[in-house]
């Protein structure tokens, strides 16, 4: 499978679909169960608190895949991204009544090497108003 998009269809600057993820203790848990990442600060309240978390916060790789959705669902490859690395700034907290929600924003940040067709991808991601990964940065080869 190629990129659907165009390496000289895009500019720096150019935006990817802003999206938006609701985050739930039940997707936290399915989490758990297919990353094999039971710690209880992602699931259990009560031990959360207990060490000084405001709440169950959710999975640090969960958030940084949520993010990188925003890019393979640009491209229509999850082959195309190439390199992806995040810095974990602050936890996404996640009440048991309301959840969470990850919001993410996206641009083309600079075109890198015309012949390997490969762009620089830099996405925003926060919730409840903070940023939640830093330098969150993507390669991404473009049809």
């Amino acid at each position: 499978m190629t990129a659907r998009i165009g390496y000289d269809d895009v500019e720096p600057g150019t935006p990817l679909p802003a999206r938006s993820f609701p985050v739930d203790r039940e997707r936290l848990v399915r989490y758990a169960g297919a990353s094999g990442d039971f710690n209880p600060i992602h699931w259990n309240e009560r031990f959360a608190k207990s060490v000084g978390l405001p709440d169950v916060i959710a999975h640090g790789m969960f958030t940084m895949a949520e993010a990188a959705r925003v890019v393979t669902d640009w491209t229509g490859d999850p082959g195309a991204l190439v390199q992806y690395g995040v810095r974990f700034t602050k936890p996404v907290v996640v009440p048991d009544d309301e959840g969470a929600v990850i919001e993410v924003a996206a641009k083309v940040a600079k075109k890198l090497d015309d012949e390997a067709r490969t762009v620089q991808v830099d996405l925003t991601v926060t919730s409840a108003g903070a940023k939640v990964l830093g330098m969150s940065r993507a390669v991404v080869k473009l049809g």
